[in-house]
């Protein structure tokens, strides 16, 4: 028979000396995983820092299309039409705004003839859009599409460019005065929209702002006279989305600042004013293009300045 085994008697030497018996230590508890620290992702920003567009900047652009020299500066080398613009932008400065460059691109561009859908209207390319995105973020600008609707109407123009909507520095630009109706005709009469066609755009892209927590967004509506803008003072405002007014004034310097004033008279509360400059009309009949100290003393003073 053998005898007890090692455990066994030193168990029973531990009883005889009066001593409980020695144990293993209790086994610690798994320590726990601390969760993972939530990091927010952060919010899309303006290409020159923060979300709200005033009264922290002023915009200052050119505008045009491929093409289309008429129709403003922004076309053929853009890399020095880009070089031109941030120029003039920076006579804008001030220490009470930061100047952000605005590329107006008419990317819906009016025409003489019905075309096969009879919309008097041309859409330029995804590729010219992307050309002149990437020219406004090297700059770190906004790209305004422009919308010359002819006989089609702002909000399907303005839907199928949703997709560049989505992007944190991209907004809308809406020229009333080549809004058709049934049976104009392009070039022979005004066009003309309502304050309930804008706030439908505006509220079509508030909507986008808000399901991408993007910045606001810039809706400009050029304003020729009193005529192409009806019902103006139905405007509303919608989150995420700033309306200017951007005052289209031919002529010499006096008869600018007339219409300027005049149109400045029916600004409802929600709308910031604007103002455009003419390279070629304002230099006609010995005209001269207004000084940026002469644009910025007008009252109010613009908060969007365009180039044509």
């Amino acid at each position: 028979m053998r005898g007890p085994t090692l455990a066994i008697l030193a168990l029973t030497l531990a009883a005889c000396a009066g001593r409980p018996p020695k144990t293993a230590p209790p086994t610690a508890p798994a320590a726990r995983l601390a969760p993972p620290p939530v990091v927010e992702k952060p919010k899309p920003e303006l290409p020159r820092g923060g979300r709200a567009l005033f009264p922290d900047h002023r915009l200052v652009g050119f505008c045009g299309t491929p093409g289309g020299p008429a129709l403003g500066e922004l076309q053929g080398n853009l890399a020095a039409k880009t070089k031109a613009l941030l120029g003039y932008a920076d006579k804008y400065a001030g220490a009470e705004r930061k100047i952000l460059p605005v590329f107006e691109l008419i990317a819906v561009v009016v025409q003489a003839g019905a075309g096969a859908d009879g919309k008097y209207r041309r859409r330029v390319e995804d590729s010219v859009v992307d050309t002149y995105l990437r020219f406004a973020r090297e700059s770190k600008g906004l790209l305004l599409l422009n919308i010359q609707p002819g006989q089609s109407d702002f909000l399907t123009e303005v839907k199928h460019f949703e997709r560049y909507l989505r992007e944190p520095d991209v907004g809308i630009a809406l020229d009333p005065e080549w809004a058709m109706k049934t049976g104009q005709r392009p070039g022979k009469v005004y066009g003309q929209t309502d304050g309930a066609m804008i706030n439908s755009v505006a509220e079509a892209m508030s909507k986008l702002a808000s399901e991408g927590d993007l910045p606001e967004k810039a809706l400009v509506f050029h304003q020729v006279n009193r005529h192409v803008v009806k019902d103006e003072p139905t405007l509303r405002a919608y989150p995420g989305v700033v309306l200017i007014k951007s005052v289209d004034g031919l002529g010499p310097k006096a008869a600018k600042i007339e219409t300027y004033l005049n149109l400045m008279e029916i600004m409802g509360p929600s709308v910031h004013p604007g103002f455009k400059l003419f390279f070629d009309e304002d230099h006609r009949n010995g005209g001269q293009l207004m000084t940026p100290a002469e644009v910025l003393a007008l009252k109010p003073p613009p908060e969007y300045v365009m180039y044509e």
